[in-house]
């Protein structure tokens, strides 16, 4: 048997089990393997194959979804990981970020405020938090910048490219929202029932089950948070509001 846990968490209303499963029978669907789906420690998900293809399988599971590091001791300075904020607004001295460290024991690296506030100027992070919309388990790109491994303390810096990314998403005069806990197929079903379909200029998946929607120039977010959240239980939406 081998099994991987790979980048992806399922929580929330847990539809991203079906989804997971979908996209494993597209992608092993003509080998002699057999696979399970469960959530491990911090709802990460393990992929346990079984079966005369189950090396080759796993392979190809960590190339499709990635994988997490497990131990602090693979964690690398310089290394890119992907990771998901987790505890957010819970401490004043920046954002942590669950990579997928197992052991020792389980431990989230912190992107901190000194950093943060080099980057997006003197705001406390829980306002940061609040006007970027940022939510639990949204899917973040990092870089390992230190890791004290006697007091297992691991540091953070966004990578350029996700940098990139929440910099374009500030300044394009679109409101935005992330929805957390739900597939991307659910979100859209909302919109399609509540008729606001038309509000939004695009959907975008960052996880399995985290969606990004670009609402249309003039569109308000707090408005379609009222009207989908009823349709999207279990989920956290955060609204990330364009500045003039």
């Amino acid at each position: 048997m081998q099994e991987v846990v790979i980048l992806e968490k399922v929580y929330g209303d847990r539809s991203g089990f079906l989804k997971l499963d979908r996209k494993l029978k597209a992608l092993l669907g003509d080998l002699e393997v057999e696979w399970k789906l469960s959530a491990v420690k911090k709802n990460w998900v393990k992929v346990s194959l079984n079966g005369e293809d189950e090396e080759i399988s796993a392979n190809l599971v960590r190339e499709e979804f990635g994988e997490v590091p497990y131990r602090l001791s693979a964690v690398r300075e310089g290394r890119t990981y992907r990771g998901r904020f987790i505890d957010l607004g819970k401490v004043g001295y920046g954002a942590y970020v669950d990579i997928g460290i197992f052991t020792p024991k389980p431990k989230d690296a912190l992107l901190p405020l000194y950093y943060l506030k080099e980057i997006f100027g003197e705001m406390p992070v829980r306002q940061m938090i609040r006007e970027f919309g940022w939510v639990d388990n949204l899917p973040v790109e990092v870089v390992v910048t230190g890791v004290e491994f006697g007091a297992r303390e691991v540091e953070l810096a966004f990578s350029d490219a996700q940098l990139k990314r929440i910099k374009t998403w500030l300044s394009d005069g679109h409101d935005k929202l992330f929805i957390a806990g739900t597939v991307s197929e659910n979100v859209e079903k909302a919109l399609i029932k509540t008729g606001h379909g038309r509000d939004v200029k695009r959907i975008e998946e960052l996880g399995l089950m985290e969606t990004l929607l670009v609402l249309k120039k003039g569109t308000q977010a707090p408005g379609i948070i009222k009207e989908i959240g009823p349709h999207l239980r279990g989920t956290v939406i955060g609204a990330m509001k364009f500045r003039e």
